[in-house]
């Protein structure tokens, strides 16, 4: 691609200049590390999407503000990692690819295992190669080199090295436990795997007979059908009603089962009847009191979700057939006395969306408890995660508090597979990170660990790890900050911290950025069901990647949700346009200007002191806010600075000298331009960065791309805040101008009389300095400036700082109106006298704000007691006239 040209096309494209910069970065080799040792590091590990399709809007979020984030720090001379790599995502592809066997007519049985996780590898370079290019179309700065997919051999080391330790410390067991089955699947979920929702079910009540004739038993349930594996009843030991049963038996009506009335403090006696059914192999709270009791587990139910053996004559009935059924049967034996509606929350299958089914089941475990409490204490010292907005360690907190044992198998086929063998005579369990070595008598576990297992590895698997020695290891962990949506804190975050501490001794990161989700205009969450949602593609496309980037990261502060807009992503196109327009003006200007040309040591207007001032308090401002994650705040400063300051004063103020005979203020103004232009474009790259790479790569700069250039830093010689106060009166005045011509519908085309009545001579003397400007922009036919002007009894006017702005309007006005105006704008300055009073009143905040601060609210004070005072006496004038 052709660069340091000196001319921007006519119209802004971002098609145009977005086709091919991305090749060009990458083949510049920008975004991979220098690994210079005199910078120091800074790195940021992708959150890796799942290759089971497109990345959504939140993608596009999550990364833009990543990719601020690594592109700001290389500027600033960091040595910045960005590490990109993408998830294997356990069940999520598996039954993407399931679907697309089904869909030839095959399931994964038909190939095997082999062959089925050949065919998934196939389907993961597919989609990984989609993914890659939706990152190059937003433009992400990923360091390729160093690209890790989390079923590759190093991170499959890693995966196998945490297994064994954890073992072998006694933090992984296998045992019988009660867990989140999903029915369609037939695989095991982990609770946050789990979407709870509200469903119109019922309640079935029914009477369980005593075994010595004596009476009967009220107990009642929403799931009949697991009524077949009950094992006991059971009451509160201190319930006077039921205390005298406890030790009895009653006959489990259909199967004839005796089994026992057991008393334990869990059952709550105000609930129902205060009894209830005990069934240990279908409900996690039932198996506690199964264990503390030495109940039996029976499991009436088989993997698909279809009744079993131990289910007698409903064997074989998917499990809400056999509902209806027994239901009907318990009716007829007058079991089933009463069906009562109710609402309540079920679990579905975040995958598949099956009803999930509380099942006793032998699977893997790691035991939380010590490894939660190592990341809970970690909170309390100097070297802590920090979560922004600080209220989500709140969040971060109250799940480590309260986790269960994680339950990491999955009847799954691709996944990292169970480093688990067992002897085919003895039964024998060997765990290790190698087969052992007379494999032939052994077998190895058929199930696969949870996806988040693998994931929670990332931030040190991704750098070489458990080789500590490797070199990114040692220069990149632990990274800087982690950024992630509030969703996915106990997922994900929390596992990553436990697993970083028990195995690097070190917090994986110093930060962790949370933002929202994206939600449509009228702020509902997006989804295919309600047809609302939005591809990020589809809008770059139409409207560029620099737009959309620049609205995701600065359209909310940081927490909080997002709602989408086209109309907003539509206006920050018209900003770039603005800039496009207002660069393309200054370099027609520049002519041949080279870098050694750029002189701001000449005499300077008031303007470039007051342009130059401002870009020192936009970078100051941009740099600290960015710093703070503050990206809603740095987008409103960038495009205040960008839109008002530069474009709509600044470039129509240089038109001036630009246009003239001086050489001399022609040459310092093309500097100035050059040089905020550059500053400017280099503040606005981590947001926009192909418009940015395209005009930069057209001003007299140097260095190869903007991806690599300087952050603009504050230079103090250049600050003038004399022109600057100078420069806002002359603004005041032009609006002011212009907003009474817009009231009595005076153009700008028809020349009117001026008076500028100033407050004192100083004032009067700067206005008549920068006479040009107000000439220039006011178009008066004449203009009086002074203390002492004599001002026309029938005129508008306006109050400014330091001055009253008077255009007499014989003709064009109707005193009685103009009175009623003023008479408002009095009501203003009275309620801002009263406000900065009521303030000052307030010796908390006089003892307690900073000095700076309340020096300012006193300047405010006097401000608008001088104005209020020439209203008043403006008032008064008019009413006299």
């Amino acid at each position: 691609m052709e660069t340091k040209q000196k001319e921007l096309p006519t119209k802004y494209d971002p098609k145009a200049i977005e086709q091919g910069r991305y090749e060009w970065w990458l083949q510049g080799k920008f975004f991979e590390v220098k690994d210079d040792k005199e910078k120091e590091p800074y790195t940021i590990v992708i959150p890796p999407p799942n290759v089971t399709g497109k990345l959504h809007l939140g993608h596009a979020w999550d990364t833009t503000l990543q990719d601020i984030l690594t592109r700001m720090k290389r500027m600033q001379g960091y040595d910045v990692l960005w590490l990109p790599g993408m998830d294997h995502a356990g069940i999520a592809t598996q039954a993407k690819v399931e679907e697309k066997l089904r869909n030839e007519g095959k399931s994964r049985y038909d190939l095997g295992r082999e062959n089925f996780v050949e065919e998934t590898w196939k389907w993961k370079e597919e989609y990984a190669e989609h993914i890659r290019k939706q990152w190059a179309k937003l433009g992400l700065g990923l360091d390729y080199s160093r690209e890790r997919f989390t079923l590759d051999e190093g991170l499959s080391d890693a995966v196998k090295e945490v297994f064994v330790a954890l073992y072998k410390k006694g933090l992984i067991y296998r045992g019988e436990y009660i867990i989140n089955w999903d029915p369609a699947t037939k695989t095991a979920l982990s609770d946050i795997e789990v979407i709870h929702k509200d469903v119109q079910g019922a309640f079935y009540h029914m009477k369980y007979p005593l075994a010595d004739g004596s009476g009967s038993i009220e107990i009642a349930t929403t799931r009949p059908e697991t009524m077949l594996g009950d094992t006991a009843v059971a009451v509160h030991p201190e319930d006077d009603r039921y205390k005298h049963l406890i030790g009895k038996t009653v006959i489990l009506p259909i199967t004839g089962r005796e089994i026992p009335i057991v008393g334990d403090d869990y059952v709550d006696m105000e609930f129902g009847s205060g009894a209830v059914k005990i069934t240990p192999a279908h409900d996690p709270n039932d198996f506690e009191i199964g264990n503390r009791h030495n109940l039996p587990r029976i499991l009436v139910m088989n993997e698909d979700g279809s009744m079993n053996e131990k289910a007698g004559k409903y064997k074989g009935m998917d499990r809400f057939e056999c509902r209806k059924q027994l239901v009907k049967d318990l009716q007829e034996e007058g079991i089933l006395f009463k069906i009562e509606d109710h609402l309540h929350s079920v679990g579905h299958s975040e995958r598949s969306g099956a009803v999930v089914e509380p099942y006793l089941s032998t699977q893997w475990f790691v035991k939380m408890q010590p490894l939660a409490d190592e990341a809970i204490a970690l909170q309390s010292k100097e070297n802590k995660v920090n979560f922004v907005p600080d209220r989500f360690e709140t969040n971060y907190l109250r799940w480590m508090e309260n986790t269960r044992d994680w339950c990491i198998s999955r009847q799954l086929w691709w996944g990292h597979r169970i480093p688990a063998w067992y002897h085919k005579e003895t039964g024998e369990v060997y765990v290790n990170q190698e087969p052992p070595s007379d494999i032939e008598n052994w077998k190895q576990d058929d199930d696969v660990l949870d996806t988040w297992f693998s994931s929670a590895l990332w931030p040190f698997s991704t750098m070489g790890w458990p080789n500590e020695e490797v070199a990114d290891y040692q220069r990149y962990y632990p990274t800087n900050c982690l950024v992630t949506g509030y969703d996915i804190i106990g997922f994900w975050v929390s596992r990553m911290i436990f697993q970083g501490l028990e195995f690097t001794g070190k917090r994986p990161f110093k930060d962790v950025l949370i933002h929202g989700l994206v939600r449509d205009a009228e702020g509902r969450k997006m989804s295919k069901s309600l047809g609302n949602g939005i591809d990020p593609m589809d809008v770059i496309d139409q409207y560029g990647a620099d737009s959309l980037r620049y609205f995701l990261s600065t359209g909310s502060s940081p927490g909080q949700d997002l709602r989408f807009s086209m109309e907003k992503v539509e206006a920050i196109w018209n900003f770039a346009n603005k800039i496009w327009n207002a660069s393309r003006f200054a370099m027609m200007n520049m002519g041949d200007m080279t870098v050694a040309d750029i002189d701001l040591s000449g005499k300077k207007s008031v303007a470039d002191h007051w342009i130059l001032t401002r870009l020192n308090e936009t970078i100051d401002t941009v740099t600290k806010l960015a710093d703070k994650y503050e990206f809603g705040e740095v987008g409103r400063a960038l495009y205040n600075f960008i839109w008002d300051d530069f474009c709509d004063w600044y470039i129509e103020m240089a038109k001036l000298p630009l246009n003239g005979e001086d050489e001399e203020a022609k040459k310092t103004t093309r500097s100035v331009l050059a040089y905020v232009l550059d500053s400017t474009m280099k503040l606005l790259h981590p947001f926009m960065p192909f418009i940015t790479e395209e005009i930069w790569q057209k001003l007299p700069t140097e260095g190869e791309s903007i991806t690599t250039a300087d952050w603009p830093t504050v230079k103090p010689e250049l600050s003038n805040e004399k022109a600057a106060k100078e420069m806002k009166l002359l603004v005041e005045i032009i609006r002011s101008v212009r907003n009474i011509r817009a009231e009595v519908n005076t153009p700008l085309s028809k020349k009117i009389d001026l008076y500028l009545k100033t407050k004192d001579q100083e004032t009067a003397e700067t206005l008549i300095a920068n006479q040009s400007y107000l000439e220039r922009f006011c178009n008066p036919e004449t203009i009086e400036i002074g203390t002492g002007v004599q001002t026309p009894d029938k005129a508008m006017s306006a109050v400014v700082t330091g001055a009253e702005v008077i255009l007499p309007l014989a003709g064009l006005i109707n005193i009685d109106e103009e009175i009623a105006r003023l008479e408002k704008e009095l009501e203003k300055w009275t309620k801002e006298v009263e406000r900065v009073q009521n303030k000052l009143a307030n010796e908390r905040f006089v003892q307690k704000a900073p000095q700076n601060v309340v020096d300012e609210e006193r300047a405010k004070e006097k401000d608008y007691l001088e104005k209020r005072e020439i209203v008043l006496k403006r008032i008064e004038e008019l009413k006299n006239s």
